[in-house]
């Protein structure tokens, strides 16, 4: 019978083996140290010392005596025996016959580990759990889990499995009643009644309040934008906003409205009145924020896409167009200013050097050389050229932006609708270099509509370049007067600009808040501080720090430099830029081919969700799907359903495919599944899984040790009407399209990523990616390509203690950094042409520090530290200061591409690895040409990382069969070399069917595993 939430199959695990223990887990928990010999030492006979230590070992690993000692997998039990030096490992068999020693054993164990009963520590156990389910809104099967861990860790002696499973769920029920309750009563009468009627659907509607505002904008225009900015405006206008939930953890807030935005009004009805008002109140305010996120979201591609673009693209169509014009009006001026540079300049006769007057001294009158121009071009021709150039081409002190401008200018129809809407809803504020954009911006709404605006009534000091032609001095304007839509677009574009690089903020927005004042800071920081250098290693004094530093890169630059005359990989060319020989492909043997071939066809051929119900067999992944509202799951074979929308969403092909008789299989059961249960938290719940299983196998512990990872993008076109989608015609074509970012380890299991929209640099969101994994070992390496360099990326991943090792496409073009000016570093003395200011570095140190140390801490996004850390394309002074840090360890990586070709080649076969993942993507994301059809982030986050889930499953599944398939052709003895089984991939797809229908029956796998097949019989086949 199923304990509460608990299958069998999990009760049944609690506090026992399931299965052997994998190596990374036998050597902490059943490696014999000397304390523990000098326990089992004593004992006489080597039965009583294994069992001993099989006891002593597995209270250890599982928190629990077991009534019978030996049923332990022998596995564990080989290990031990293996330490003690006990030959015969059946003796195990003999320490059960006698029960007082057994019992007397345990007795000394309790003793000597300290370890005390359940009654003793219940209380402290419920304390603890309600702290994480207050704080996490854990599910009830994690909570579980991870209070069998508390209490293994803390040496208590576990209850029975119901019993502690119904501790658990009684402090989760008490912690979630505790959390609406008090959201409830932070609302008055008056504010209950206006978030229940957001659940009513109106007179004439199709759908609740709350359905309609939770949907965002889509299209990209003018009247969208003013209907995004009504939006939040009506949003706001409910009051949600101003009530102080501070005091509430922010997951469960965060948890609570994602349920309020995903889950059907309909469903929220049937939830008693605290359950219910909590998740509204959490929605509201979180679509308080949204819709002003959603908001300034579109009004940054509308201005990039829509206005600035599409102003230069229809310039230079109307230059294309006027370029014949132009072509034929020059050729006349230039032929006929020819005549008049040969008629009045000196002549030159190169082989004797004689000078010659010039001709028009010797003509009788100038109308002689006008006689000789119309010869050439008529004079009527010539006065029409010159017209035509000045129509047609800008004036001599103009600038390169003005034509574009002027086109934007025409376009003032396009922003008229929501400017006012602009400056009231979103709470805007600044930075002091923003603020007179800022004052600029609000003070439009003022001067819309009117004949005539004067100079005084706006900021000049904003009207530059270009546009103080358009502005100040357009032809069409009375003495006096200025263009004040023009004007408009000249604020417009400043803001546009400052908004990204969070000169301009908005104070009622998430995404667009001002991220200095979510740094660490005062107090905040003081206590922050002591463990943030501590786990990044980091000193409070730059000094000695620096110095270590500077001492590396000097010392680096002297030993590869001694190094260089017998390194044929380097070069330099007559400016002393550094340039790489070609990195020649590693050989593959024949040993290399054959295993590859041997080990594939010996992969057993399986339906794509077959592959994945296995893969949830072995890891419970599917567990980790839990119910947006919190509540157990109460579906049978739900882990069909979650099989079948992976493969629905993964392969791009929606529900048809996976549609079967099945109750499991059924539309509505998929449908209720996909909203309720599938999201991008279980997605990564599931994946760290994974992860982990992958790393645990000793196939993928022969690629590597999971400490090396890379970054990089995988483009989707978004051919739907999406604010969240980008135009790049290289990638996308004339559609938009969105960049998945995600990051892979050596042992080929994706560790996470992020959707961004269009193509932006990568190193925007590196730091982002690399904290926001799923899973997995922290990376102490990062390999990415070109895209994600810059210095100050350098700096902050050196500072975050990774080691930073993009790929530089554009080697010879890199500056090399020094610090002493005056060393002599031989070949690399030309390239080391740039000089790092230690003491600017010294001077901004706290403050860098302090940067870090939110990123570090989850404070701020590191995408926000890094657009606030430069301005127009330059560092601010503390960017600068970064920068510098990070030139040191960009020239140290440049210095070690050059003298270590085995440290080029571990980036490039790493880049290759992530290749392989991408293109096993595309293979599996075949459906609707692999475009991707979702309109909002939310929706694109989910589908991507349904992609990762099954990504990272077939991987999986593919390591685990191709490590068994290597032992089995060890065993058979095949040549199997040790160097070509780390070069096996686990990115082959042939023995998987992703296309059409497929099945869903898991056999039975008595022994874990299909058989393999043969691969001799695969090759006559």
């Amino acid at each position: 019978m199923p304990v509460e939430f608990l299958t069998d199959e999990q009760a049944a695990k609690y506090a026992a083996y399931a299965g052997a223990p994998s190596r990374t887990e036998l050597e902490p928990f059943f490696f014999l140290d000397d304390a523990d010999r000098a326990l089992i030492e004593p004992k006489r006979r080597a039965h009583n010392r294994l069992g001993f230590a099989v006891q002593m070992t597995t209270v250890r690993f599982l928190g629990v005596f077991l009534d019978d000692p030996t049923d332990v997998p022998a596995e564990a039990v080989n290990y031990l025996a293996e330490q003690l030096g006990v030959a015969d490992r059946s003796a195990l068999k003999a320490y059960g016959e006698r029960e007082n020693t057994r019992l007397d054993h345990v007795r000394e164990l309790r003793r000597v580990l300290e370890y005390t009963e359940f009654a003793e520590s219940e209380a402290e156990l419920r304390a603890w759990v309600d702290a994480r389910a207050w704080t996490t809104g854990e599910g009830p099967k994690a909570l579980f889990d991870a209070a069998a861990g508390w209490l293994r860790e803390r040496r208590v002696l576990p209850p029975g499995v119901t019993t502690l499973a119904r501790l658990v769920a009684a402090v989760r029920e008490a912690a979630n009643q505790r959390l609406w309750d008090t959201l409830y009563g932070l609302l008055s009468a008056g504010q209950r009644a206006v978030l229940d009627s957001l659940l009513t659907v109106p007179p004439g509607a199709r759908v609740s309040e709350l359905d309609r505002l939770r949907r965002g904008p889509v299209r990209i225009s003018g009247p969208q934008m003013k209907w995004a900015l009504e939006r939040a405006e009506e949003i706001a206008a409910f009051g949600m906003g101003e009530v102080d939930v501070s005091a509430m953890p922010p997951r469960r807030l965060a948890e609570l409205s994602r349920y309020g935005v995903d889950g059907k009004a309909s469903l929220l009805k049937r939830h008693g009145d605290s359950r219910r008002l909590a998740t509204l109140l959490a929605t509201a305010v979180y679509l308080t924020s949204r819709a002003v996120d959603d908001a300034l979201d579109l009004l940054e591609v509308l201005i990039s896409t829509k206005l600035l673009a599409r102003a230069e693209r229809e310039t230079a169509k109307e230059k294309l167009k006027t370029l014949p014009r132009v072509e034929r009006a020059s050729a006349k001026l230039a032929a006929a200013f020819q005549i008049v540079f040969d008629s009045t300049s000196e002549q030159v006769d190169t082989d004797t050097g004689e000078i010659t007057p010039p001709e028009v001294e010797t003509l009788e009158t100038l109308e002689a050389m006008w006689e000789r121009i119309e010869q050439v071009v008529p004079r009527h021709e010539l006065a029409a050229a010159i017209a035509a150039l000045f129509e047609l081409t800008p004036p001599l002190d103009s600038d390169a932006d003005e034509a574009w401008r002027t086109q934007l200018v025409t376009r003032f129809g396009t922003v008229r609708p929501f400017l006012k809407l602009l400056v009231t809803v979103v709470d805007f504020g600044a930075t002091p270099e923003g603020l007179p954009v800022l004052k600029a911006l609000k003070s439009l709404p003022d001067l819309m509509g009117r004949k005539k605006v004067g100079p005084a009534e706006i900021d000049t000091g904003l009207v530059t370049g270009s546009w103080r032609r358009l502005v100040l001095s357009a032809p069409h304007l009375e003495p006096g007067t200025v263009d004040w839509k023009a004007y408009a677009f000249c604020v417009l574009e400043q803001v546009h600009r400052m908004l990204r690089s969070k000169q301009v903020f908005a104070k009622n927005s998430s995404k667009w808040g001002d991220p200095r004042a979510k740094l660490l800071d005062g107090e905040a920081w003081e206590q922050a501080k002591p463990t943030v250098l501590a786990s990044l290693n980091l000193p409070a004094e730059a000094g000695e720090h620096l110095a270590a530093r500077a001492a590396l890169l000097d010392g680096t630059y002297r030993e590869v430099a001694a190094r260089v005359p017998a390194n044929s990989q380097i070069v330099f060319d007559d400016d002393g830029r550094l340039h790489f020989a070609a990195l020649e492909p590693e050989p593959e043997p024949a040993s290399l081919r054959q295993l590859r071939e041997a080990v594939e066809a010996m992969l057993p051929r399986v339906d794509l969700p077959e592959a994945l119900l296995e893969v949830f067999s072995w890891t419970d992944a599917d567990q980790a799907f839990t119910s947006v509202t919190g509540g157990e799951a109460r579906l049978k074979d739900l882990h069909v359903t979650i099989a079948a929308l992976l493969v629905a969403h993964s392969c791009n092909v929606g529900y048809t495919p996976v549609i079967g008789a099945a109750d499991a299989l059924k539309y509505g059961r998929l449908s209720h599944v996909d909203q309720t249960y599938l999201r991008l938290a279980t997605y990564r719940a599931a994946n760290a899984r994974l992860i982990d299983c992958q790393a645990a196998i000793p196939l993928a512990q022969a690629w590597g040790g999971g400490l090396v990872a890379s970054v990089d993008g995988m483009r989707f076109v978004v051919p739907v009407p999406s604010v969240y989608a980008r135009p790049n015609p290289k990638y996308f074509g004339r559609r938009g399209g969105a960049t998945w970012l995600n990051m892979i380890n050596d042992q080929a299991a994706g560790l996470g990523g992020k959707v961004v929209a269009g193509t932006p640099r990568d190193s925007l969101y590196v730091l982002d990616v690399l904290y926001d994994r799923d899973g997995g070992k922290r990376p102490e390496m990062i390999v990415t390509d070109t895209a994600s360099y810059s210095d100050i990326v350098f700096g902050l991943l050196t500072l975050a203690g990774f080691a930073y090792a993009p790929q530089l496409a554009d080697l010879p073009d890199q500056k090399m950094w020094r610090i002493d000016r005056t060393a002599d570093y031989g070949a690399f003395q030309d390239a080391a042409r740039g000089r790092v200011d230690l003491a600017r570095i010294e001077r901004h140190w706290e403050d860098i520090l302090r940067i870090i140390g939110s990123i570090h801490t989850g404070a701020v996004r590191a995408y926000d530290v890094i657009r606030m850390l430069s301005r127009d394309g330059r560092p601010t002074p503390l960017g600068d200061a970064i920068a510098h840090y990070g030139r040191i360890a960009k020239t140290l990586h440049i210095l070690r591409l050059a003298d270590e070709p085995g440290y080029r080649r571990q980036i490039k076969s790493q880049a290759n690895l992530q290749e392989g993942r991408h293109s096993l993507a595309r293979k599996i994301f075949h459906g609707r040409h692999g475009q991707l059809y979702q309109r909002y982030q939310d929706g694109m986050e989910d589908q991507i990382g349904a992609l990762g889930l099954v990504l990272n499953a077939l991987v999986l599944f593919n390591t685990r069969y191709m490590d068994a398939a290597v032992k089995q052709l060890r065993a058979d003895g095949f040549d199997v070399r040790d160097e070509d089984v780390a070069r096996l991939s686990p990115f082959v797809r042939h023995h998987i069917n992703m296309l059409g229908r497929y099945s869903f029956q898991l056999p039975d796998l008595p022994g874990g595993l299909r058989p393999l097949r043969d691969p001799d019989a695969a090759e006559e086949a």
